[in-house]
């Protein structure tokens, strides 16, 4: 695969803005480990191997074990995940691909039986981000695993 064009050189100032967008998780109230679950689920449902390839690597390096990750396309099936994870996945879900009718109140009350409103408003944060790149990295081709040596995920040992 060859990637289309460099986003990053083309529009340096909206790259910029997005990466400080993307950056600000780091003050989410939202767990890592949550966070890199919502990251990878968004990333396989839009087929964005450039995204599902670098936050692969990001759960590895912080911990998460392979059966879970091998388990988070099968999440609901899945013993693997808490009652917190599986409203985390159930929202990041619904957001990715939105139904006509909008959120339903059903699914809306599960995910606040687990999440705090400020919970709730940080992982929609976060839903959205995780969509704007995969959208971007999907259009552009760009190729998984190029960027591993800039943002050091080398070290998670899946090459």
């Amino acid at each position: 695969m060859t990637q289309r064009l460099n986003y990053m050189q083309q529009s340096p100032e909206l790259f910029k803005g997005m990466m400080e967008f993307s950056n600000a998780e780091k003050e989410s109230v939202i767990e890592e480990r949550i966070l890199d679950l919502v990251h990878i689920r968004a990333s396989q449902m839009n087929g964005c191997g450039f995204c599902l390839d670098m936050h692969v690597k990001q759960a590895k390096i912080h911990g998460e074990s392979e059966l879970r990750l091998y388990h988070i396309s099968i999440w609901r099936e899945s013993t693997l995940f808490v009652p917190r994870e599986r409203a985390a996945l159930a929202w990041t879900e619904i957001l990715t691909k939105l139904p006509e009718q909008g959120v339903p109140d059903e699914l809306y009350n599960l995910v606040r039986g687990q999440l705090s409103e400020k919970e709730i408003s940080d992982l929609t944060f976060s839903v959205m981000a995780i969509n704007a790149w995969n959208r971007i990295n999907v259009a552009f081709k760009t190729v998984p695993g190029s960027a591993d040596a800039a943002f050091g995920l080398t070290k998670a040992g899946l090459n």
